[in-house]
């Protein structure tokens, strides 16, 4: 995911270590503190300082290692060691040993990989089941309704798109024939729905293929992870070195993440995520933000709904690429719209005749430019005094689950946080 503010993306770690950089940089932080530097001394000891004398640069290095991340300085050692070795085997081709296809959901990673010495064919599946209708259906049905779903909200050719489903879905088909088949997948719910997808698609066929996961959902040293694209080629190195084979407890977690979120019922969904998922526990928590997308019972919005119209609310006028970025870096629990997603989820917003959200300006240029304001309405739904579901917005999806302002939609109760019905409106 790339962040975005300002017209410029927003830097993230790449998780990317040398050893000698933070060396000769605790060296000066010890020398400093040693010389009355009183700054230098407060990273070294914290608030509680004692004599000068007694700073050592293993005081220093200990100091670096967290301030980077690490508990100590030996275990930051370890890891920038382990970088070190896989920034040299680099230069072997690491999947060489089996016919390997490197599935993910996106394209991000793939150049990546060729410059972390993996050779084998990288294949993309990027079916966005994070958003619109995704129902229980047969291969041939899923791929028709969710191929007509993408191109009309992103106003893309509908021939093309059925095409680019078409062939994503047939080459996972095809990866399952070959030696090797490995997952790349980090922890929002855009890839995590996928993976339950891919999960429950591998275990309802044998395949001849070894089927192996790298699931990610940080990364040493690296405060704010967001996902797989912001990592260096040594890292993703790292990152094969540590993957995990596909048991049959991840499979069967993964058959019922993708049955829990096709369902037209929040009941298995609610269930699955009141338990920890052992197999894969951030697989759980990417399941309990895809049901908080149910809108709240006071004010009718799902919880992505309600994060932007807040912020634009705390701080408009404000450019749409400004809220998503703020969004992505501070208020969201777990970011995983990318950006023409959210603001495909805005467009409801901002028309009908009461829509929360309103252009302050020009609607012409980028999307990410153009100036957003909440409208009186918006408020009044943001403070609970009207709902947003009795304006009767378009139908939208929480995977299987219809959200209709006009019929007895589900909701999440506010004190339980569980689902519920919601009565009906009268005609």
């Amino acid at each position: 995911m790339t962040l975005w503010s300002s017209g410029k993306a927003l830097p993230l770690h790449d998780g990317s270590f040398t050893l000698q950089t933070h060396q000769m940089e605790a060296q000066r932080l010890m020398e400093a503190a040693q010389a009355g530097d009183s700054n230098a001394m407060m990273q070294i000891t914290g608030p509680f300082p004692g004599p000068r004398s007694r700073v050592s640069l293993r005081d220093a290095r200990n100091a670096v290692a967290r301030r980077i991340g690490f508990g100590d300085w030996p275990a930051f050692e370890h890891h920038a060691g382990e970088l070190q070795a896989a920034r040299h085997a680099a230069n072997d081709e690491l999947d060489g040993d089996l016919r390997t296809v490197h599935i993910r959901c996106g394209s991000d990673i793939e150049t990546r990989l060729r410059s972390a010495g993996l050779a084998g064919r990288f294949q993309t599946f990027t079916d966005p089941f994070c958003i619109g209708p995704v129902n229980h259906r047969p291969r041939e049905r899923l791929i028709r309704e969710r191929s007509d779903f993408i191109a009309h909200a992103f106003h893309l050719d509908p021939d093309e798109a059925r095409r680019r489903q078409e062939q994503e879905y047939n080459a996972v088909e095809e990866a399952g024939d070959g030696a090797r088949v490995v997952l790349w997948f980090e922890h929002d719910s855009y890839d995590q729905l996928i993976l339950s997808y891919l999960l429950h698609y591998f275990s309802e066929r044998p395949i001849k293929a070894r089927l192996e996961l790298i699931a990610v959902d940080s990364v040493p040293g690296v405060r704010r992870f967001v996902g797989l694209g912001q990592l260096a080629p040594e890292v993703l190195g790292w990152l094969w070195r540590h993957r995990r084979p596909v048991d049959t407890a991840l499979l069967a977690l993964g058959r019922n993440a993708w049955e829990a979120v096709t369902a037209t019922t929040p009941h298995r969904l609610d269930r699955l995520t009141q338990r920890v998922t052992p197999a894969l526990p951030m697989l759980g928590h990417a399941l309990r933000r895809h049901l908080l997308e149910l809108p709240d019972e006071d004010t009718g919005l799902g919880l992505s709904e309600q994060l932007a119209v807040q912020l634009v609310a705390e701080r408009g006028p404000i450019t749409a690429g400004q809220v998503f970025s703020t969004l992505v870096r501070e208020r969201e629990p777990l970011p995983y719209l990318g950006g023409d997603m959210f603001w495909w989820q805005l467009q409801p917003l901002l028309s009908g005749d009461t829509p929360l959200l309103e252009y302050d300006g020009a609607r012409e240029g980028p999307w990410q430019e153009r100036e957003l304001s909440v409208t009186g309405f918006g408020h009044k739904v943001l403070s609970g005094h009207s709902n947003w579901l009795n304006t009767r917005p378009a139908r939208r999806w929480v995977g299987g689950i219809a959200v209709d302002g006009d019929r007895d939609s589900w909701c999440l109760n506010k004190a339980t946080g569980r689902p519920m019905r919601r009565p009906a409106l009268s005609a």
